[in-house]
C-alpha cells in the first residue's frame, strides 16, 4: 500500500511540474477590415486578427474580452465566447466582429488626417487551457499602424 501511494504521490508531482502555464498570443496582422451600419453614434466593424501561438503545445482558447483604443480613446469592447483549438507554435486567425462608438472616432479625426498614424490599443484577458484546465491569461497591446484615407 506504501508503495501504490508513494507511485501516486511521484506520479501527480511530476504531472504538476510538468505542467507549464501557457504564453499569451502575439499579434501578427489584421485583415478584412470592413465596417458596415454606418451611423453618426455607432457602427459595425469586423476584421480577422492574425495571432501566433508561441507555446510548443497547443491550447484550446474558451473567450476573449478586451477594450479597444484608437491614440488613448476607448472606442469599443470586443467579446468571443467560442471554443477554438490552437495549435502549437502555429499562427491562428481571430474573426472579430464589435461595435465602436463613432462619437470617440470622430474626436481623433483630425489627429489621423496630420499624422497618417493612429496609436491602437487592446487590453483585456483570454481564457486558455488544456485538456479541460483554462487558466485567464491577460494581455495589452499597443502599437502605431498607418491609415490611408486617400
Amino acid at each position: 500500500m506504501r508503495t501504490l501511494t508513494f507511485l501516486l504521490l511521484l506520479f501527480l508531482s511530476c504531472a504538476a511540474f510538468s505542467c507549464k502555464k501557457p504564453q499569451g498570443f502575439d499579434y501578427r496582422d489584421m485583415r478584412n477590415f470592413k465596417v458596415s451600419n454606418w451611423n453618426l453614434e455607432k457602427s459595425t466593424v469586423t476584421m480577422d486578427l492574425v495571432y501566433f501561438n508561441p507555446n510548443n503545445f497547443g491550447v484550446d482558447l474558451r473567450n476573449v474580452n478586451c477594450d479597444i483604443y484608437l491614440d488613448n480613446t476607448f472606442v469599443g469592447k470586443f467579446m468571443l465566447d467560442t471554443l477554438m483549438h490552437i495549435g502549437g507554435k502555429s499562427e491562428f486567425t481571430l474573426p472579430t466582429k464589435m461595435d465602436v462608438d463613432m462619437r470617440n472616432i470622430f474626436k481623433n479625426t483630425l489627429n489621423v488626417l496630420f499624422s497618417k498614424e493612429v496609436l491602437v490599443g487592446a487590453k483585456g484577458s483570454t481564457r486558455v487551457g488544456k485538456s479541460g484546465i483554462f487558466v485567464n491569461v491577460p494581455f495589452k497591446y499597443e502599437g502605431r499602424h498607418k491609415v490611408d484615407l486617400f
